[in-house]
């Protein structure tokens, strides 16, 4: 190891010395470095599979994974993996040596085509929701190869080369979140290529869509990290007084970033760079002890892979920092949560936005259709967007005067909605001083600059110039989910207006119509307001919007019969696919919540009860010692016996009821129990347990307290 390097990649240069130009992407397989290292003919092969989907020949893989093989090992690689996502939410991989043997007692190191493209791990142990009997062992991996691979190193100097894979069964379920996002981007792109086919477009050849995920996560002292069960098993606390001083002043949102979380930040991007993720900003977030992070946009699975490899780098950085990072949507009561912003939008391969309002009329006709689609879209599926964004840690966040409500609305902005509600009625619009009806494709509409209006930070799809912002997803969630479900319905929308387009004689007054269609039957989802306010709620009620409030409710969505003809209809997930997944995720809300309870139940019985009677029993002789002046050691004994007994109640009813719901076999029913009985007899204890906490000295309070957790960096 060169005695320059000090992040234990095992490298020969100083890193310390390089530009940032000169650092990103060296730890990619990207498309420079395939340029040096492949023969012409075989980038141009392997360009195409990446462009066309088109299947990569045997030969051609072979010389492809050689090349790779020697750049990895020049890096210092003796493994690679096959790196996935299974439905656990997280990210999985095998690692495997180059090492062959020879003949003679030795080893070469080898790559293959084979071992490149596909993969055999072991899937019996993750969750299939049914789709598998957990005898049945062999699960498939294949190389995506529209997302480069890339280089792992850890502390001890350990490089593994990383292949992007899909993960499916051996019938070929999908077993991942790699493989409907894949899918679910194939249609979108040929549904929008159609739109724009119709509407006279005849420069663009590939539409992908793309997106951009802001990162939200918590830094806390490992000191501290380590003395809380809770913060370890469950992510969040369970218990915990407020501070006294929490984000009432608004003085840590955009603040002055300490010194020590600032090295921390400058390292995680120096990781990041080099794994070619393009982290642009960072920030102090609203809630002390916050920060984000955002990245440039980049195609949908890549930004997907690049947002899993954020999240673990997060992590795997704070403890070198000495801190640990959690990225659980409510870790703390009180303070803001986080969560994840997926900018999501079109893009052609010639360099347009399709959700840019652009400059001429022909730009302004194909904005107006692609956001009349998206309008049809999230209409009629806020339900399914809903469910995508369900876990046990975003039902702390959604709806909590931080995060969007559990309402699915669009905000367009004012001045917007104005056009598209006068245009679609054919009424007259006022431009640079006079008043006129537009004709679509013939007139320019009123300029809109990316920055048209306020920013809405209440809604939960937001038109922010380009793009869409869907703000409901949780900050630990696979964005996954979230982009198959956006893609999907947008497909589903633009199959729909691309129809329509093909068939008419009027392209423009097809357009028109198609426009008014839009606003006349899907406008009530467009909403510009205060989505926190009470008076939204019962507006948004009236409008027949759906306010499903809970995850076991709102994963329903994914077995309704309109979602299964949904994503059946595009091959995106079958019927099966979907009711592996509501199984698997509502089972996964229960699971949390069980490890919630058993850690409330351990941390109760063997940490704050035995300190609670510790200081009853200091009390007792405090007051027999104090006599007829004892008055304050009286009244303090009292109201600590009466939470100290509240307690030992609570926790015999929070044991019971978790037993019952540990004993239910219906995933349903089972979901339903820990929302209803585990999850509010949990939330009763913490009351009693927290008040102890506001009354105890220090001394005796055996875990760190939010004082502690949230302003010690």
């Amino acid at each position: 190891m060169s005695d320059n390097c000090t992040c234990g990649c095992g490298n020969d240069y100083d890193q310390t010395l390089m530009t940032v130009p000169e650092l990103f992407g060296t730890n990619v397989f990207n498309n420079k470095t395939m340029k040096e290292r492949l023969p012409k003919e075989t980038y141009k092969a392997l360009q195409k599979t990446i462009t066309t989907g088109s299947s990569l020949p045997p030969d051609v893989a072979s010389v492809v994974a050689n090349a790779m093989k020697d750049w990895a090992i020049e890096k210092g690689a003796s493994h690679y993996t096959h790196w996935f996502q299974p439905l656990t939410g997280t990210t999985a991989e095998k690692h495997d040596s180059f090492i062959s043997p020879t003949d003679d007692g030795g080893v070469i190191m080898e790559f293959s085509g084979k071992q490149l493209i596909q993969g055999e791990p072991d899937a019996s142990s993750f969750p299939s929701g049914g789709l598998r009997v957990t005898f049945e062992a062999r699960g498939y991996t294949a190389w995506d190869c529209t997302s480069p691979a890339f280089l792992k190193e850890d502390e001890s100097g350990d490089v593994t080369l990383c292949i992007p894979t899909a993960f499916c069964s051996y019938k070929g379920e999908a077993l991942d979140k790699k493989t409907p996002l894949l899918r679910s981007m194939s249609v979108v792109a040929k549904q929008a290529l159609r739109v724009l086919k119709a509407m006279g477009n005849t420069t663009s050849s590939i539409v992908s869509s793309t997106v951009g995920a802001e990162q939200e996560y918590f830094l806390v002292e490992k000191e501290y990290y380590l003395q809380r069960l809770d913060l370890m098993t469950c992510g969040r606390s369970l218990f915990g007084a407020p501070a006294p001083k929490g984000q009432e002043l608004e003085d840590q949102y955009f603040g002055a970033i300490k010194d020590r979380v600032s090295s921390y930040m400058k390292d995680l991007d120096i990781e990041l760079w080099k794994m070619g993720i393009s982290s642009k900003t960072k920030h102090n977030e609203v809630a002390p002890a916050q920060f984000e992070m955002a990245p440039v946009f980049t195609t949908t699975n890549m930004a997907t892979d690049h947002n899993q490899l954020v999240m673990e780098t997060m992590q795997k950085v704070a403890l070198r920092h000495g801190m640990v990072c959690l990225l659980h949507e409510k870790p703390y009561a009180g303070v803001n949560g986080s969560g994840k912003h997926n900018n999501w939008s079109l893009s052609t391969d010639d360099g347009i936005n399709l959700l840019d309002p652009g400059q001429t009329p022909e730009d302004n006709a194909q904005f107006l259709v692609f956001i009349s689609a998206l309008i049809k879209a999230v209409d009629t599926h806020a339900d399914i967007m809903r469910a995508t964004c369900g876990s046990s840690g975003n039902d702390h966040r959604l709806g909590a005067n931080e995060a969007p409500p559990a309402i699915i609305s669009i905000f367009l902005g004012q001045e917007l909605s104005d056009v598209l509600e006068k245009l679609a009625k054919g009424e007259k619009i006022c431009k640079k001083g006079a008043c006129q009806t537009l004709k679509i494709g013939v007139d320019s509409l009123p300029e809109l600059p990316k920055d048209n209006t306020d920013r809405n930070r209440t809604s939960p799809f937001a038109f922010t110039g380009n793009k869409f912002e869907f703000r409901m997803v949780g900050s630990a969630q696979s964005i996954a989910g979230p982009n198959v479900a956006l893609n999907t319905i947008a497909a589903e929308a633009l199959e729909e207006i691309a129809v329509r387009l093909e068939k008419a004689k009027d392209v423009n007054k097809e357009i028109q119509a198609i426009l008014k269609d839009a606003m006349t039957k899907h406008g009530r989802i467009i909403f510009n307001g205060n989505n926190y306010s009470a008076e939204w709620a019962k507006e948004a009620e009236k409008r027949g919007l759906p306010n499903t409030r809970n995850t076991v409710d709102a994963l329903k969505a994914f077995i309704s019969p309109k979602a299964i003809k949904l994503f059946g209809k595009y091959n995106v997930l079958s019927k099966d696919e979907l009711h592996s997944r509501y199984d698997i995720y509502v089972e996964q809300y229960a699971k949390h919540i069980n490890i919630e309870a058993l850690t409330a139940i351990q941390m109760t019985k063997r940490q704050f009860i035995p300190a609670a009677i510790q200081f009853v029993a200091e009390l007792g002789a405090s007051l027999a010692a104090a006599g007829k002046y004892g008055s304050v050691q009286k009244g303090l004994l009292e109201e600590v016996g009466k939470h100290l007994e509240a307690a030992g109640k609570k926790v015999a009813k929070l044991e019971v009821e978790t037993k019952k719901a540990q004993g239910i076999s219906d995933v349903a029913k089972q979901g339903a129990a820990y929302r209803d009985k585990v999850f509010p007899a949990m939330t009763d204890l913490r009351g009693d347990i927290d008040a102890l906490e506001a009354i105890m000295p220090d001394t005796l309070w055996p875990v760190p307290t939010y004082s502690d957790l949230l302003f010690n960096l």
